[in-house]
This record gives structure tokens, C-alpha cells and sequence, in this order.
């Protein structure tokens, strides 16, 4: 009798069946059907991702799903090891035939020709095709020892890229996204039933029917044609709505996808505890994050917060369309969800106006990482503003103090696509004092 056990591994979010036997052609059927592959090497039947099928699949057959025992890195260090053994057995073909070619080619020593015409002839001609024959596999064989050791690496450096904290980062990126698709689901579900709770006239049904996004059947067609009256499409648009807010598969895609989460941030360190001012702009970026429809933020007291959204928080927020709690009740909630407010960018230094004593600005060019010394020319509001936007800009100053506007030299006589950049002292605008580092600078020289 076969017996069948299945794991589950969530570095890479598949699924494995290890059968004791050949499986008879219905499981195996069924089994392809459901997405799993044959992997000869391992011996053992995989699907490229989990899914609700393929989980009630592996637990019909194998009663129960258990971790898989083999990281990553393992399996990925049993395969370069196989490649490496095929690298070594095309090194022995590759040595192999060159001494074969080698002793053929004894046939030949000291340039010993054909002879033409000679009962030597056909013999000869049979021998220097083997040794060429010999030297042409020997050739191939010894390409094919980069390649699979090739192989073997980018097997080893994949896997090691999976586990790099910058590619981890990401795919909690890719994740979030993923679960806020499926939280949109139920939102437009939620949103929809109490829209048609609301509407209850004909007119008012017809009008609804139009917006797509709030039913899940084209409803409006078959109105229009008088296959269905408006009352009998309310009734299934509302049995529609139902149906996902309900939905198993919709609640197990969406706890698959939290796990998913917390099991990469578990692998990429603490999650550190969020210590800055609570404000209602940064709790509608955390709820909004996780899936939450549209929410609204507001302070109730001095330490009490709210967020409110037209549609359901999602379950692992808070129960219902609105939460209220402490400033340490929200900072606890965001580290065990993970969120980590994003990090104000450092504020760019501010742009002056000044004209400069030698009539030249020292910038950074950005791409050269060198030092430029551009000619100062003065311009008018007016006169700046007519450059074409993408041909102005600003530069950072060589101390990085400040940056000055830059543009084109509009006063370069010449073909315009000669003209060398200029730093723009704008006349009819407030002037700055020139910076300290240039008054230092130019007392030094």
C-alpha cells in the first residue's frame, strides 16, 4: 500500500508530496491536475506555490501537513553538489578523449601522409575520422565543465540571495501588496452589501447596476434585456457580496498570506518598537498598508487615537469599521504587525541667491563626482522661467551648504547645443548673503 506524506516549506511557499511507491493513475492524476511536478532527482512530487486546492489536496492523501526538514540552503547544496559530479564525470570524458585522439593520432606520427590508392588507404581514412571524432567530443565535453559548474554556482548564489536581508525586504514588500489585493475584495464586498441594503427602487437599481465594481456578474446587460428584473439582480448582487465575504478560500488565502509575513520578518530580526509622536497621518499609513478601505485618523485627547474606514479594519487590526486606542496600545499593535514607519529623508539644503565675488560657483557635478566651476549669469524671473523645465535644475554647492539654481548659458554665443552650464543669479528675486565658505574661500586665495 502506498502511504503518502506531505510538507510545507515557507522559505520558498511550496508544497511537497513523498509517496513510498508508484502512485496509481488516478492519484497521479489528480495530483498533476492540482499543479504538482515529478522531481526524479529528489524523488518526490512539488507544486511551484501553495494554494487552497493544492493544501486540501496534500492533507486528503496525507492526513496532515508537516514542515519541511530541508532548508533551503540544504536542498540547494545537494543540487550543486550534483552538478558538480556531472562537471567531474564531463572532466574524465574530456581527458578520456583526448587520449583516445592522442593515440590515434599515433597513425599520423611524423606527418605520415595517406597514401592514395594504397590498401592502407580506407584504414587510414577510418582512423583519422575517429581521432577527429575524439577530438571534437573532447572538445564539448570540456565546455560542458564551465557550464554545469556554472550551474552549480548560480544554484548556491541563488540561495543565498533568498536569504539576503535586502531581497527579504522586498518580498515583505510583494507580500503587503498581495495582501492588501485580497483585503480590497472583501472591502468592495462589505462596501457593495450595504450599498444595496440602501437601494431598494428600480431606478435607483438600474442606476447601481452600471458601477461594475459592485456587483460580481454583468447584472446590467441582463436588466437591459429583460432577462432579469432589477429586484431579482439586487437579490444577486447581494448573494454575490455574501458569498466572498464568507468565502473559505478568501479567509485562508489572507491567514496563508499573514503567516507568510510574520515567518519573513521573524527570519529578518526584531521588529523594532516605534518610540516617535503617534499623529493620525502615520496610523492611516499603517492601517492603509495592511489593507484598511480609505481610512480616517483623529486625535480624541491628548493620548487617544482613532481610525475609522467605510468598510470592515482588517481582522488582524481590529474588529469592525473602527478602532480607539492609546498611544502605547497603537505603538504595540504596529510592532506586532511589523510596521516600521518610514524614515523622514534628511531635508536638502536650502537654494541662495547670491551673487558671487569672482562670478563663479564651484558645484558637484552628480555623475563625474567631481568639482565643477561654473560662470555666474544674471537673469530675470521672467527670463528664467521661459528655459524649458527639463533644461533647469539645481546643483549642490562643493561644501554642501546649499545648491544654486543651474541652466544652459543663455549667454553663449554660438550653437546652442555648445552651450556649457551656468549658474543663474535670478535679479528681481530676494538676495542672499554670499555663503561663509565662499567669503573663507576667497580670503585664502
Amino acid at each position: 500500500m502506498t502511504t503518502i506524506s506531505a510538507t510545507y516549506s515557507p522559505e520558498d511557499n511550496k508544497l511537497r508530496l513523498y509517496a513510498s511507491s508508484r502512485l496509481d493513475a488516478e492519484t497521479f492524476q489528480r495530483v498533476k491536475e492540482a499543479g504538482f511536478k515529478w522531481a526524479p532527482k529528489q524523488e518526490l512530487f512539488v507544486a511551484p506555490a501553495w494554494s487552497c486546492a493544492r493544501e486540501d489536496l496534500a492533507l486528503e492523501l496525507a492526513g496532515e501537513i508537516e514542515p519541511e526538514e530541508m532548508t533551503l540552503a540544504e536542498r540547494a547544496q545537494m543540487k550543486a553538489d550534483r552538478l558538480d559530479g556531472i562537471a567531474d564525470k564531463r572532466a574524465a570524458q574530456a581527458t578520456a578523449f583526448s587520449r583516445a585522439a592522442d593515440d590515434l593520432s599515433q597513425a599520423f606520427y611524423m606527418g605520415q601522409p595517406i597514401l592514395v590508392g594504397h590498401h592502407s588507404e580506407r584504414k587510414a581514412r577510418k582512423t583519422q575520422e575517429r581521432m577527429h571524432s575524439a577530438m571534437d567530443k573532447a572538445s564539448k565535453a570540456h565546455k560542458a565543465i564551465g557550464y554545469w559548474h556554472f550551474r552549480a554556482e548560480s544554484v548556491e548564489r541563488h540561495a543565498n540571495r533568498k536569504n539576503d536581508p535586502r531581497v527579504r525586504a522586498r518580498r515583505i514588500k510583494t507580500l503587503l501588496a498581495e495582501l492588501r489585493d485580497l483585503q480590497r475584495r472583501l472591502n468592495t464586498a462589505h462596501k457593495a452589501l450595504a450599498m444595496w441594503d440602501k437601494l431598494t427602487t428600480d431606478n435607483l437599481i438600474r442606476l447601481a447596476l452600471g458601477r461594475g465594481d459592485m456587483h460580481s456578474y454583468n447584472l446590467f446587460s441582463a436588466v437591459d434585456r429583460g432577462e432579469m428584473t432589477p429586484q431579482e439582480a439586487r437579490e444577486k448582487a447581494i448573494a454575490g457580496a455574501r458569498n466572498t465575504i464568507e468565502s473559505d478560500n478568501l479567509a485562508r488565502w489572507i491567514a496563508h498570506t499573514l503567516n507568510r509575513l510574520s515567518y519573513e520578518r521573524e527570519m529578518l530580526g526584531d521588529v523594532p518598537r516605534f518610540t516617535g509622536e503617534i499623529t493620525p497621518t502615520l496610523l492611516q499609513m499603517f492601517v492603509r498598508e495592511h489593507g484598511a478601505d480609505k481610512p480616517k485618523g483623529a486625535k480624541v485627547d491628548a493620548d487617544l487615537f482613532t481610525v475609522e474606514c467605510d468598510a470592515p479594519l482588517p481582522a488582524h487590526i481590529a474588529q469592525g469599521s473602527s478602532v480607539e486606542l492609546t498611544g502605547d496600545e497603537w505603538r504595540d499593535l504596529m510592532q506586532s504587525c511589523g510596521y516600521v514607519p518610514p524614515a523622514k529623508k534628511p531635508a536638502k539644503p536650502p537654494i541662495l541667491n547670491f551673487k558671487a565675488p569672482n562670478g563663479k560657483v564651484s558645484i558637484v557635478n552628480p555623475w563625474r563626482r567631481e568639482t565643477d566651476e561654473l560662470p555666474q549669469v544674471e537673469l530675470t524671473k521672467a527670463e528664467y522661467a521661459a528655459i524649458h523645465s527639463e533644461q533647469r535644475g539645481t546643483r549642490l554647492s562643493t561644501c554642501g551648504g546649499f545648491r544654486v539654481r543651474i541652466a544652459p548659458n543663455p549667454k553663449h554665443d554660438g550653437p546652442r547645443y555648445l552651450a556649457g552650464w551656468a549658474a543663474i543669479l535670478i535679479v528681481d528675486q530676494k538676495q542672499h548673503e554670499v555663503p561663509e565658505s565662499i567669503r573663507e574661500t576667497e580670503a585664502a586665495q
